[in-house]
C-alpha cells in the first residue's frame, strides 16, 4: 500500500495534477512526527523490557482458568495498542500469549486471534493507529475526543471478542 501511495503521489506531481509546493504544504508533518516517536517508544518498551515486565506483572491473574487468561491477554494488549503501534503491541504478545496457552495446555489459536482484535481495535487514542492520525488533525479532533468515543468501543470489541473467540475456536 505504501508503494502504492508513494507511486500515485509522484505520478500526481510528475503529470502536473498537483503543483509540488502545494503537496508539500498539505504534509500533514505533527502526524509523521507521532508516528516517528511511536515507532521509537516502542522500540524502547521492546528492548528495555517494559512491555514484557507489562505483560509479565498482568499474565499471572489470569491463573488456570483459560478465558480468565484470554481476557487478561485481549486487555495487555489493546493497553500497549493505544500506547505504542498495533503491530509493536502484536509482536509483543504474541510469545507471551504463545507459551501461557501452551502452560495451559490449551490451543494457542484462541489467543492468537484476541491478540490480532486487541490490535487491530485501537479506538482510544490517536496514536494508537495510523489511519486515527489521518483524521485527527484534518478533522480538528482532540485527544479526549478519541477516549469519549474509543474507550465504550474498544469495552465493547473485548466483551465480544472473549465470548465469541472460543466457541468458534475451542480452547
Amino acid at each position: 500500500m505504501l508503494k502504492a501511495a508513494v507511486l500515485a503521489a509522484v505520478a500526481m506531481v510528475g503529470t502536473g495534477c498537483c503543483d509540488p509546493a502545494r503537496a508539500l504544504r498539505q504534509v500533514e508533518w505533527p502526524v509523521l512526527l507521532v508516528i516517528g516517536a511511536a515507532l521509537g517508544l516502542s522500540t524502547a518498551m521492546e528492548s528495555t523490557g517494559v512491555a514484557v515486565a507489562i505483560a509479565a506483572t498482568f499474565i499471572p491473574t489470569g491463573g488456570g482458568n483459560p478465558w480468565l487468561a484470554l481476557t487478561v491477554i485481549y486487555g495487555i494488549t489493546t493497553l500497549l495498542t493505544e500506547i505504542i503501534t498495533n503491530n509493536a503491541a502484536a509482536a509483543l504478545m504474541f510469545p507471551i500469549a504463545l507459551s501461557l496457552a501452551q502452560s495451559l495446555g490449551v490451543s494457542d489459536v484462541p489467543f492468537a486471534i484476541a491478540i490480532m482484535m486487541a490490535a487491530s481495535a485501537s479506538f482510544a487514542t490517536p496514536i494508537g493507529y495510523q489511519t486515527n492520525l489521518m483524521v485527527y488533525g484534518p478533522g480538528g479532533y482532540k485527544f479526549t475526543d478519541f477516549m469519549r468515543v474509543g474507550i465504550p468501543l474498544n469495552l465493547l470489541f473485548w466483551g465480544m471478542t472473549v465470548a465469541i473467540t472460543p466457541r468458534v475456536f475451542p480452547f
